[in-house]
């Protein structure tokens, strides 16, 4: 069906620390209608120095992702007012994010919304509603490349909603930058995923739910391989230990032995498996499963809403 005057184009780009993101979509039948998705690893938080500045390196990628970004808007014919641009964890906390929005701006010739932590959470959990079926309580865990973000919902209720500051791209640099990974590298991750989740844990258990579901990144990579091999989508401890014996008798860190590893996904593999046993083994999940939807979803929907 043409996209018409009547139908317009609209868009949800998210700067997120590991990946950019962007859907182009317009409604039909009064539902959001997905026609366009644009995604690059362009792995903001690697860029993070000790100064808390971006490198220029890393910051030049995510301008490039943005010129892409641009051209695909101008082929969609997506109006300046129809777009919506939310950046999270890296651009909270870099010390020349005003220099990335500057340079950013006459490239997207749309400012870009550092979003909370807190809002972030609560967009995914919408994403995660918009496109997840499933009844009762849910717990949805976004795992990032700067953040982790913890929500416990019922339909579209958030009950408790909390972001904390750990992720795959940071976790990589914490404790997996050298070949051959150990076990250590893993009870390492662990020790600081109990530190960060100390303060929310007893309202986390004390909730409670139903299901699990993860949205985002490291979970997409640990489905993406599962359904590679033809494995049931279900992640569970069984799972994860499985791939950190894999990842533990890899001697190279494109972890390309790996059967159904896209080189993509390899770099932050690890640290995603890491954080996932992590979060299993603290908070005694016993499966989880791949949301249809988190944070750009959730960024559609409200776009949806105001363009209707």
């Amino acid at each position: 069906m043409t996209v018409t005057a009547a139908m317009p184009a609209y868009a949800a780009i998210t700067l997120g620390s590991n990946s950019f993101n962007m859907l182009v979509a317009h409604t039909l039948n009064g539902q959001p209608t997905i026609i366009a998705k644009y995604k690059r690893k362009v792995r903001l938080a690697e860029g993070i120095g000790a100064d808390n500045r971006l490198d220029e390196a890393v910051l030049q990628r995510g301008l490039d992702c943005l010129q892409m970004f641009a051209e695909m808007l101008d082929k969609h014919q997506v109006a300046a007012e129809h777009v919506a641009v939310f950046a999270t964890a890296t651009l909270r906390v870099i010390s020349n994010a005003d220099e990335f929005h500057q340079r950013a701006l006459p490239i997207l010739a749309h400012p870009i919304e550092v979003i909370s932590g807190l809002r972030e959470a609560e967009l995914i959990y919408q994403g995660m509603a918009a496109t997840t079926e499933g009844d009762g309580q849910r717990l949805v865990i976004d795992i990032g490349g700067a953040s982790t973000e913890f929500i416990i919902g019922n339909g579209t209720e958030v009950l408790f909603k909390t972001s904390l500051d750990f992720g795959c791209v940071r976790f990589n640099q914490q404790f997996f930058t050298q070949m051959p990974y150990q076990l250590s590298d893993f009870e390492q991750a662990k020790a600081t995923v109990l530190d960060a989740l100390k303060p929310c844990l007893q309202q986390l258990t004390q909730l409670g739910w139903q299901g699990v579901v993860g949205a985002s990144g490291a979970v997409q990579s640990v489905v993406s391989v599962l359904n590679h091999r033809e494995l049931s989508e279900i992640i569970t401890l069984k799972v994860l230990y499985r791939f950190r014996d894999e990842v533990l008798a890899q001697q190279n860190e494109s972890l390309h032995h790996i059967q159904g590893l896209s080189a993509e996904k390899a770099p932050t593999f690890a640290s995603g498996i890491a954080i996932l046993i992590a979060l299993f083994e603290l908070l005694d999940i016993e499966s989880l499963n791949l949301s249809g939807g988190a944070l750009r979803e959730g960024v559609l929907s409200m776009l949806a809403a105001r363009v209707a």
